[in-house]
This record gives C-alpha cells, sequence and structure tokens, in this order.
C-alpha cells in the first residue's frame, strides 16, 4: 500500500475566486496547493476587456500571495471584438476565452446567445492559436436538467468541432458518460477538465436525508453511472483530462435561500479529494499525469519544477471557513478523509 505520493505541484485548469472580500479570503486556498489557476472571467460586470482581466490578475496576486500565478481568461459575449481578443492575448493578458451559453449558470447572463453571433471571434481564435474553453450546456427549459451537457454535444459542441477544426478546446467541467466519450472520440485538441466533486457524489447526494444546498452546483452532478464513467476517464491516464476544481464559493446565505446559488467550494482540500478517488480505483500511479503535466501539455505551458507530497493519514475536513463577513461551507465539511496535504517537500 503506497502511504506517501511526491508530484510535480498541481495547477487548476478551472476556478472562481470572486472579487472583493471574498477574493481575499479564498484565494489563498487555491494559492496553497496549485502554482498556477485558470481564473473564470464571470464577474459583476463581466471581464470582457484586456484592461479588466489585467486589474483583476493584479487584485488576484496580491489576495493570493507570492508563488501563485492567475491565468486570466476573457469572458464572451455576442459582440465581443475579435481584434481585442487577438490583442490579449498577444499582450499575454489572457490564455483562453470562456463561453457560458447566456443564463447558463451563475453571472452568465452576459453569455452567448447563438454561436453564430460570435464565430468571427472563434475564427480569429483558431487563427492565434487561443484556447476555447466551453461550459458546456444548453438552456433550453424544455430540456431536462439533467440532460442538458448531453444535448449541448449534439447540438453545439459537435457541429462547433466540426466548424473550427484546428480550435483548441477545453469541455470544462464535464458530467455525463456521453462527455468523456465524446472527448476520447476526438483528436489531441479536445479535452476535459473534471472536478472532485462529480467524481465522488452523485445526483442522490444532493437529496439524501433532505436537500444539500452546498452540492448543487452546474452542470449538476448525474447519475452513479455518469460518475463512475468520470472515474475511470479521470483515472486512465489519457492525458485529454485533467485537474479543473471548479471551486466556486458561495456565503452560507445565499446558498442556504429560496432560490439558492449553484457552487460548490471544494478548494481547503481539493487534491486530498482528488488523491482519495484515485486511491479507491487503485490509480495512484496515474495521479501525477492527471494534477500536474496533462494540464501543461494542453495549454503549452511548463510543468512546475517544485514539487508537492500527500501522505495517507486522517485529515478532518472544516465544515466552514470564514469569508466576506461571514461564512462558505466547504465541500466535505465536517468529514475526516483518508488523505492529508503536506505541501512543498
Amino acid at each position: 500500500m503506497t502511504d506517501r505520493i511526491v508530484i510535480a505541484r498541481p495547477d487548476d485548469w478551472h476556478v472562481h475566486l470572486r472579487d472583493g472580500a471574498m477574493l481575499d479570503a479564498v484565494a489563498p486556498y487555491t494559492a496553497r496547493q496549485f502554482a498556477r489557476a485558470i481564473v473564470m472571467p464571470n464577474l459583476v460586470p463581466p471581464v470582457t476587456t484586456a484592461a479588466a482581466a489585467s486589474a483583476y490578475r493584479d487584485r488576484i496576486r496580491k489576495a493570493a500571495g507570492p508563488g501563485f500565478e492567475p491565468l486570466m481568461t476573457v469572458y464572451l459575449t455576442d459582440g465581443i471584438d475579435p481584434d481585442e481578443l487577438e490583442r490579449g492575448y498577444a499582450e499575454g493578458v489572457w490564455v483562453a476565452a470562456k463561453l457560458y451559453p447566456a443564463h447558463a449558470t451563475t453571472n452568465s447572463a452576459h453569455g452567448v446567445t447563438d454561436i453564430a453571433k460570435i464565430k468571427a471571434g472563434l475564427a480569429r481564435m483558431q487563427k492565434i492559436g487561443m484556447k476555447l474553453l466551453i461550459h458546456g450546456e444548453v438552456t433550453d427549459k424544455a430540456v431536462d436538467i439533467f440532460d442538458r451537457e448531453k444535448t449541448f454535444i449534439d447540438r453545439v459542441m459537435a457541429p462547433l468541432r466540426r466548424d473550427f477544426p484546428g480550435l483548441k478546446i477545453v469541455f470544462e467541467h464535464i458530467t455525463t458518460k456521453e462527455a468523456a466519450e465524446f472527448v476520447l472520440a476526438q483528436k489531441a485538441d479536445t479535452a476535459a477538465t473534471i472536478t472532485p466533486h462529480h467524481l465522488i457524489i452523485d445526483r442522490n447526494s444532493i437529496f439524501e436525508g433532505g436537500v444539500r444546498p452546498h452540492l448543487y452546483c452546474l452542470p449538476i452532478a448525474k447519475r452513479a453511472i455518469h460518475r463512475d464513467a468520470l472515474r475511470k476517464a479521470a483515472t486512465s491516464g489519457d492525458a485529454r483530462f485533467f485537474l479543473g476544481t471548479d471551486t466556486a464559493p458561495h456565503t452560507v446565505e445565499t446558498k442556504e435561500a429560496a432560490c439558492g446559488c449553484a457552487g460548490i467550494f471544494n478548494a481547503p482540500a481539493a487534491l486530498e479529494a482528488y488523491v482519495q478517488v484515485f486511491d479507491e480505483e487503485k490509480a495512484l500511479d496515474k495521479f501525477e499525469a492527471f494534477a500536474s503535466l496533462n494540464g501543461p501539455a494542453f495549454y503549452g505551458l511548463p510543468v512546475n519544477k517544485e514539487k508537492i507530497a500527500l501522505s495517507r493519514a486522517a485529515n478532518a475536513i472544516p465544515d466552514r471557513v470564514a469569508a466576506a463577513g461571514t461564512g462558505v461551507v466547504a465541500f466535505l465539511g465536517g468529514k475526516t478523509i483518508p488523505w492529508r496535504f503536506d505541501g512543498p517537500v
């Protein structure tokens, strides 16, 4: 039995750090474990210009402290300017663009209403090598919430992949067997991030003994067969799958409300949750590739030189953390899990 693993320091390829007091509270949790992170642009107002992204990056660096590098993204809107996309990319302000279907999730009201409206921007991104990150759900109210990712593949993702064959795409926080199979059917220019919570919970978890608002996220957790397909994909060693926590903090009050917010805050024990899954799947030898190697390879970045360690040891996860004058409930909060993050070695 392996009781300690040492791997290259990972990066988180999908985080929500918010802004203001919440940013100050949550950024250190991500920076504690990860060297770099792809930062989502769904602020209010959204990050749609290079100037806004640069200023946000400065705020993140200040909140996170030294040794952490935020990798910025631009929020795609129907009227996004291809020249602005290219300028921000050329200046190194952002590394990718984020596609939110309008009204798909938190702060996505300004998202894309029709792919046809951003084709000029996508063509420019394909030309310059800029990555496209996709929240893959349709927002058609006639489509069952548990089918929205699968429907998105058929209606949007497959045609998009056909029309822009040279565009590098990350299908973010996938939740279904169909999404994993779609990625596996593509070439190396299509990848996917997988969250720790979608590897651990299924849709029954949200209703265990009552409604569990802190396990509600979008895309929502699906049936166990989908969770198991994600576990198989993540632990397969396939370079097209890599770590992206989608940690998304909301205050207790906005989660425990008549209309609660979608998002799971997993940053306090993200690596421990992931490695627990790999341990259960008898795939600890594949963990470094998923956590530390596949993401940098896809983004064309160097692997981090620093090493970190995780050990098999009882680890009590705090129920909540103080933030923004109140609290945020942590994923697996109040539970004791069998792995501990030891930090740099």
